[in-house]
C-alpha cells in the first residue's frame, strides 16, 4: 500500500492517481484505460497488469459503504508487479471503482466509531447498484456501470472474478458462485493470524452450503431463497456473468469493526425465539424512522435524490424481511447465525435513519436533531452489543489480498 495514504480510505480520485502512477512507472507491464462512464459521467478505469491470456478480474467499489477494496486493489497490483510467479501465466485486471457516483456520496475517510461511519453513510437502492441491478431490472434499463462491467467480463473472459466487499461490523466470509477446493483452510489461517473473526453463520449466505468455515457456495439458480421477500437475487447478478466462459466469482468480505459473536459455532438455546424477537425490534425501529420521514415529507416537497431513494428502499424491505424471519424456521441454529441476523436487523433501520438524516440536514429540517440522536444511540448500542473492535486498515487489506491470491491459485488449479 506504499502509494496510498496510510490508515485512511482513499477517494476515487486518489485511487486513480495511484493507478496512473503505477502505469507510468511500469509501462511494459501496466496499462490504465477507461472502460465506461457512470450515470453522472464519471469515468470507470481498468488497471491491467501482465499480458497473459488467462485472466483474473478484481472489482472494487461495488458498494459505496464498503471502502476497503479501494486499498486492496492497489495493494494487489503492487504485489502482482513484485511477484513474477503471480503473472507468469495470468494477467490481472483491476476495475478500480465500479460505482464512482455512489463513492462520491459515501464519506468515511477515517471513521473513529460506528457513529462517524453512519454520519457519512450512503448505499444506493438495489436497482442503482451495478452488480445487483440485473436481479431487479430488465436488460434495457440496466445502468451504464453494469453494462461496462459486463463488457469487461465479456472481453477478458476471466477464469475468476473477485469482487471486494465488506461489512461495517462482524467478521470475514467468502461467497462463491462455484466451490474453490483448497480455499477454506488458508482463508481461516489468514483471518486467525490477523485477529479477524470468521463469520461462520453469515445471514447473507443463509441456507447455503459451506465448503469450510466462512466459505459459502451459492445455491444453483432455481433453488429456494432463505428470505423469499428480498427482491434481489445474487444468482441474477453480474457475479454469474463469468459462468458463460467457464469461470466463477468469489465475493470477499472483510469487517471494519470485528465481533467475535459472529464466529461462535455453539448451538443457540432458542434460535427461532431469538430471531422472532429481532424481527419485532426491526419493525419497531423501522417504524421510528418511517414516522420521522412521514412527518418531514410535506416539508421535503420537490426534494429527491439517491439518499432519499435509498432510505425509502431500505424501509420498504423491512416488513417482508421481518415476516420471513417470523414465519420460516431459522436457516441455522448456531450462535453465530443468530448474531449475524441480529446485526442485520440493527443495520437496516440504522442505515435508513443515517441517510434520511443527511437529507434532513441538507434541507435544514427541524427533525434533524432528533434523528441524529437516534443514529447516535443506535450506533452506540450496536457497537456495545457486539463488543466491536476496530480492525486496522492494513489488516483488512492484507486479509482481503491474501484471500484473492489464494482464490486465484486454487481456481487456476481447478480449471487446469
Amino acid at each position: 500500500m506504499s502509494l496510498l495514504p496510510q490508515r485512511r480510505y482513499p477517494t476515487v480520485t486518489q485511487l486513480i492517481a495511484c493507478a496512473r502512477s503505477l502505469a507510468v512507472q511500469r509501462p511494459s507491464l501496466c496499462a490504465l484505460r477507461k472502460v465506461g462512464v457512470s450515470r453522472a459521467g464519471r469515468p470507470l478505469y481498468l488497471l491491467s497488469v501482465g499480458h497473459a491470456r488467462r485472466a483474473v478480474l478484481v472489482v472494487a467499489g461495488a458498494h459505496a459503504n464498503e471502502p476497503t477494496g479501494a486499498c486492496t486493489v492497489l495493494s494487489l497490483a503492487e504485489r502482482v508487479l513484485a511477484e513474477r510467479e503471480l503473472r507468469w501465466d495470468t494477467s490481472w485486471h483491476f476495475l478500480l471503482c465500479v460505482d464512482p457516483d455512489g463513492a462520491s456520496l459515501h464519506d468515511t475517510p477515517a471513521p473513529r466509531s460506528l457513529y462517524d461511519y453512519h454520519l457519512g453513510f450512503f448505499r444506493p437502492a438495489a436497482e442503482e447498484q451495478p452488480e445487483w441491478s440485473p436481479s431487479v431490472l430488465p436488460a434495457h434499463r440496466l445502468p451504464p456501470e453494469t453494462r461496462a462491467l459486463t463488457r469487461v467480463i465479456d472481453e477478458l473472459r476471466p477464469y475468476l472474478q473477485v469482487t471486494l466487499h465488506g461489512t461495517d461490523l462482524g467478521g470475514s466470509w467468502v461467497q462463491l458462485t462455484k466451490d474453490i477446493p483448497g480455499l477454506a483452510e488458508p482463508f481461516a489461517k489468514s483471518a486467525a493470524q490477523l485477529h479477524i473473526p470468521v463469520e461462520t453463520g453469515a445471514s447473507d449466505a443463509a441456507g447455503w452450503a459451506a465448503s469450510g468455515p466462512g466459505v459459502h457456495v451459492m445455491p444453483a439458480p432455481g433453488a429456494g431463497a432463505a428470505y423469499p421477500s428480498m427482491p434481489d437475487d445474487a444468482r441474477h447478478s453480474t457475479w454469474y456473468a463469468t459462468h458463460r466462459y467457464g469461470g466463477l466469482t468469489a465475493v470477499v468480505e472483510v469487517p471494519m469493526w470485528a465481533s467475535d459473536l459472529v464466529d461462535d459455532p455453539a448451538p443457540h438455546p432458542a434460535p427461532a425465539a431469538a430471531i422472532r424477537w429481532v424481527a419485532r425490534r426491526l419493525l419497531r425501529d423501522a417504524f421510528e424512522v418511517d414516522r420521522v420521514l412521514a412527518e418531514a415529507l410535506p416539508r421535503l416537497e420537490g426534494v429527491d435524490g439517491p439518499l432519499l431513494r435509498a432510505a425509502r428502499w431500505v424501509l420498504d424491505l423491512v416488513p417482508g424481511l421481518a415476516a420471513d424471519w417470523t414465519r420460516t424456521p431459522p436457516a441455522d441454529n448456531t450462535m453465530a447465525y443468530v448474531s449475524s441476523v441480529d446485526a442485520f436487523g440493527r443495520r437496516l433501520p440504522l442505515r435508513a435513519a443515517a441517510m434520511l438524516l443527511r437529507v434532513l440536514r441538507q434541507s435544514g429540517d427541524r427533525a434533524a436533531p432528533g434523528l441524529e440522536r437516534l443514529v447516535a444511540t443506535w450506533s452506540e448500542a450496536f457497537a456495545e452489543r457486539f463488543r466491536a473492535r476496530w480492525v486496522p486498515l492494513e489488516h483488512q487489506v492484507e486479509h482481503q489480498s491474501r484471500t484473492v491470491v489464494t482464490a486465484a491459485r486454487c481456481a487456476r488449479d481447478r480449471a487446469a
